[in-house]
């Protein structure tokens, strides 16, 4: 009796979750640039800050606190409309977010490229949309997942080589990148050919993480809401499309403090909706894993995001002109009659630079411009990479 009252006793006493963390901190305009918040700095109220789970807002001097329940490490600011700069930070005591006047915003351009696969024999393709970025100019660039060569059959060394050439790449544009979370940034999840234990502490989307800060987000620009969401989940050895429960709150909290009537564009790697997969088989193949899953009792398409209703849900009746996508390696369009939503994959940066479909057409490499003024867009234009 006595063994088994210390063993309840033992039981009771252990954290059923993680630890609470009070962030107390504070969001500003950084007139002069040094990093902190003097006198005459005004704070920046209604600014949205999170922990991916908790979610708040700053008050009318730009201070925040936040008590995260969760152990993802970092917090992070959705970027309000008019402002630049650093918006995640680890988790701490205090925190700061300094930030940028921008130049306007009523009228810009911005890049949607994906699928660059970033290795050694990337690299100059990588340099070449540098290259093309720069001439164009857009306010920021989005890269949309399978930003390495491949982190899911691969061991530690190898996938963190490829994700530290990847933060050196885009280090060198002169705007910023936003990149979301593809499949091949998963690490180790294909364990019968990466050889990496399930326990590893950069399993998963742990390495995207460590590397790349928080696999969701959302920011502020010329009066769109843009969010990155990770549409990538994985059961066992295979990763699928699905956007988990956890993420589904967050994206709930997240529209919370935008105004109804403001534009949403989402971005993630495996489309919400796709006509190239309408070409494939439902195979199973030996290395590459089977096309269907059973995800809530339903057998579903690994690469398609299996539960698109449950994120629009959350959108509601909100402007919603465009999600974007990756991963197909082909630009292409989808819409449904009678909804807003352009459903756009853009094609891929990695080689090849042209290939022939199975289905009879022609697929090149490159990104897609899109123009916006007033908070609208008002063009699209796919521009080809040209190299081989």
């Amino acid at each position: 009796m006595k063994t088994l009252f210390t063993l309840i006793f033992i039981i009771a006493a252990l954290p059923l979750f993680a630890q609470d963390t009070e962030i107390i901190g504070v969001v500003f305009h950084d007139v002069n640039g040094n990093g902190r918040k003097d006198a005459k700095e005004a704070g920046l109220p209604n600014v949205t800050v999170s922990d991916q789970a908790i979610t708040t807002v700053t008050d009318e001097k730009g201070e925040f606190t936040l008590t995260s329940t969760t152990d993802f490490p970092y917090v992070f600011i959705t970027q309000p409309t008019g402002y630049t700069g650093k918006y995640y930070y680890p988790k701490a005591a205090t925190v700061t977010f300094a930030l940028a006047k921008s130049k306007d915003q009523k009228e810009f351009t911005f890049i949607h490229a994906s699928d660059t696969h970033v290795d050694s024999l990337n690299l100059l393709r990588i340099a070449r949309l540098r290259q093309m970025v720069d001439s164009i100019g857009p306010a920021f660039v989005i890269v949309s997942g399978d930003l390495i060569r491949d982190a899911l059959r691969v061991n530690e060394a190898t996938a963190s080589n490829y994700y530290k050439m990847y933060l050196a790449e885009i280090s060198k544009f002169s705007m910023p990148v936003y990149s979301g979370v593809g499949n091949h940034e998963l690490f180790g999840i294909e364990r019968d050919k990466s050889l990496v234990s399930s326990e590893h502490p950069l399993y998963g989307k742990k390495m995207f993480r460590h590397f790349l800060g928080p696999d969701y987000y959302s920011f502020n620009y010329g009066g769109i809401h843009f969010i990155s969401i990770d549409g990538v989940d994985y059961q066992n050895l295979y990763y699928f499309g699905g956007v988990d429960s956890l993420q589904l709150a967050w994206l709930e909290n997240d529209l919370k403090y935008v105004a109804p009537n403001m534009p949403i564009v989402t971005f993630n790697h495996i489309p919400f909706v796709s006509p190239g997969f309408s070409f494939q088989d439902y195979d199973n193949d030996v290395f590459y894993g089977p096309s269907l899953l059973m995800q809530n009792g339903k057998l579903e398409h690994r690469h398609i995001v299996y539960n698109y209703n449950e994120v629009r849900k959350r959108i509601g009746k909100r402007p919603y002109p465009l999600a974007l996508s990756g991963h197909y390696h082909a630009a292409m369009e989808g819409a449904m009659i009678g909804d807003q939503t352009r459903f756009v994959q853009t094609s891929a940066i990695t080689r090849p630079g042209e290939f022939e479909h199975e289905a009879g057409f022609t697929v090149r490499s490159g990104f897609t411009v899109y123009k916006v003024k007033d908070g609208e867009i008002v063009s699209s234009e796919f521009v080809p990479l040209n190299l081989p």
